[in-house]
């Protein structure tokens, strides 16, 4: 399974955004260091715009370009659609559940088969949670203290879209989230601007 496998850090500091969520992603970030501090051309900014929602989510060149596809066909605002469809995948929903403490650590978590999607185990990274999925944890896997203590943690960490229910260990998508209530800092007119002279 190809995955994106830089340093976190030094991947923020160079995007000039904390693509990793660590709280200390950015501490030893400098001026001048960040791509986002020199001049850019309109391409230039395209060009790190996709960048940075690639890093944000993790998705290869080649996945990521198969989701613009498929938001260009939604009948939503294609930059709206994209995020969306980035922002369902099971691993990101598991990172947002509070299973783990980053969406690399959510997909290795999938991959070891620990999720289960409305009571069924998959262990793919990219599956698409629909409205009214429930994850949670496999039996077995709700013993283990790293999961359990992070889950519990998090219980007040919650987005509007995702209901969490602490005695199953288990998260629901409710809803479809908005585009603004979505977490990530991110220009997406112009990742849609990007692919559509690149492809």
């Amino acid at each position: 399974m190809a995955n994106m496998k830089q340093p976190r850090f030094k991947q923020s500091r160079r995007l000039g955004l904390n693509v990793c969520g660590h709280p200390k992603a950015m501490d030893r970030a400098q001026k001048g260091t960040s791509r986002a501090d020199k001049k850019l051309s309109e391409y230039g900014r395209q060009l790190l715009e996709k960048q940075r929602l690639r890093a944000y989510y993790g998705v290869m060149e080649k996945q990521f370009t198969k989701y613009v596809k498929m938001a260009k066909k939604s009948p939503d605002q294609t930059g709206h659609a994209l995020v969306k469809l980035l922002e369902t995948r099971l691993d990101n929903i598991v990172y947002r559940a509070g299973f783990a403490s980053s969406i690399r650590q959510a997909r290795q978590m999938v991959v070891h088969g620990h999720i289960l999607v409305n009571n069924k185990k998959v262990d793919i990274p990219s599956y698409i949670i629909s409205v009214g999925d429930i994850i949670t944890l496999k039996e077995k896997s709700k013993s283990v203290e790293l999961f359990k203590n992070k889950f519990e943690s998090n219980l007040l960490n919650t987005l509007p879209y995702l209901t969490k229910d602490e005695s199953n260990m288990s998260v629901k998508l409710e809803r479809m989230p908005n585009r603004e209530e979505i977490p990530i800092e991110i220009e997406d007119q112009l990742v849609v601007e990007y692919y559509s002279k690149a492809m």
